[in-house]
């Protein structure tokens, strides 16, 4: 295959699926295991990973990232032969990212030195919050100081250090949420990720809040959960620059930003999905399945799709308006391969502009701070794609 002539860096995510204890941040039971065959399980994610640089030649990895059931267990040996083989596949850019996410307990915290030395250079922690009580509620496994000794050993052994709070939960006030949140910035990391706490289908919130035992904040007072988590982190010299994510300027998440930009992006292990050359990827969701199918095709793949030019434009704009710096539609109806007017409703972005949720400047068009919180249904108005003109 020639190579690709894309310049831009290309992202790869590594998913290792394994807990290999029971906890509760596993949600599939088949994923929990007491012994994993590491050996194998290397040379499968190896095998994966170059089946994809087969499929992108010529290009150079701008971010890592390693996610799934709990990286932060994998062999460092395993972590530095997936970058050795990544390296040797693309090479490096400059200052390229390696992220690997990892539950704040003192188990894995003690192996961060370890998986520097592998490699990783940034950390994305799972705190979810700085009160007891609220880690009990969302089912945490660990408690405020555990996790704060985590985020102490992140910080001396990484270069860089990120950590994620859920907010607007039952119960919480103003007050409460915004000393847990300046308590939050004081400890000086580059980068958080603030999620509002919301109820999927399924989950044992759904059926409490269906039955009348879980309160969440109603609309209005989320948004202004909101507002007063854009104020505070601004003021702390970490602004919004994606809907949840907030950084100093130059540490924001170069992985997630590929995603939001939408650049191509290779995903290797059980159930990854990836972007590239306007096709969408997914590999195998159930590791055996995975794994048995690497060993019979050379990947894991189970679904891989030509996206159409409309489905290529409509994700480019579902991701892009999370970001701050908005879309440029100009690129959109590139992506789209028709007049932009075929693709957003031009009329409602109008209308969306005198009511001050939307700024356009030329072809940039962003979601303002007022728009924010509303952001789901400016979506829906906005995004209006036909496959045919």
């Amino acid at each position: 295959m020639p190579a690709d002539k894309n310049p831009d860096p290309l992202a790869l995510y590594v998913h290792w699926p394994f807990c290999v204890s029971k906890c509760p941040y596993c949600d599939f039971n088949s994923h929990v295991r007491d012994t994993v065959d590491q050996a194998a399980w290397r040379d499968a994610l190896l095998a994966d990973l170059a089946h994809e640089a087969r499929e992108l030649p010529g290009r150079t990895l701008g971010s890592i990232f390693f996610g799934g059931g709990t990286p932060s267990l994998m062999p460092p040996a395993t972590v530095a032969a997936v970058l050795d083989a990544a390296e040797a596949a693309w090479g490096f850019a400059p200052g390229i990212e390696i992220t690997l996410e990892a539950n704040p307990s003192s188990v894995e915290a003690a192996r961060f030195a370890d998986l520097a030395a592998a490699g990783v250079n940034r950390v994305s922690l799972g705190l979810q919050a700085l009160n007891d009580e609220a880690l009990a509620f969302l089912s945490r496994a660990h408690d405020v100081a555990e996790g704060l000794g985590a985020l102490d050993v992140a910080q001396e052994v990484f270069d860089r250090v990120s950590f994620d709070l859920i907010y607007a939960r039952p119960d919480q006030s103003f007050g409460d949420w915004h000393a847990e949140l300046t308590r939050a910035l004081a400890f000086g990391t580059e980068h958080l990720s603030l999620y509002q706490l919301t109820v999927e289908p399924g989950t044992r919130f759904a059926t409490e809040e269906r039955e009348g035992r879980l309160l969440l904040p109603d609309q209005d007072r989320a948004a202004d959960l909101f507002e007063l988590t854009r104020e505070t982190t601004a003021r702390a010299g970490l602004p919004a620059y994606e809907i949840s994510n907030h950084a100093k300027r130059g540490a924001e998440s170069r992985h997630n930003l590929t995603y939001w930009r939408y650049g191509d992006y290779a995903g290797i292990g059980p159930g990854a999905h990836g972007r590239r050359r306007g096709h969408a990827t997914q590999r195998r969701r159930k590791p055996e399945n995975w794994i048995d199918a690497v060993a019979r095709n050379g990947h894991g793949i189970e679904i891989e799709d030509r996206l159409t030019p409309g489905e290529r434009a409509t994700e480019a704009m579902l991701m892009g308006l999370r970001l701050a710096e908005g879309i440029d539609l100009a690129r959109i109806a590139d992506l789209g391969e028709r007049p932009i007017e075929l693709l957003v409703d031009t009329r409602r972005i109008d209308r969306l502009a005198n009511q001050g949720l939307v700024a356009l400047d030329g072809t940039r068009l962003r979601a303002t701070d007022a728009g924010m919180p509303v952001l789901n249904a400016i979506l829906a108005d906005v995004v209006a794609v036909r496959e045919t003109a």
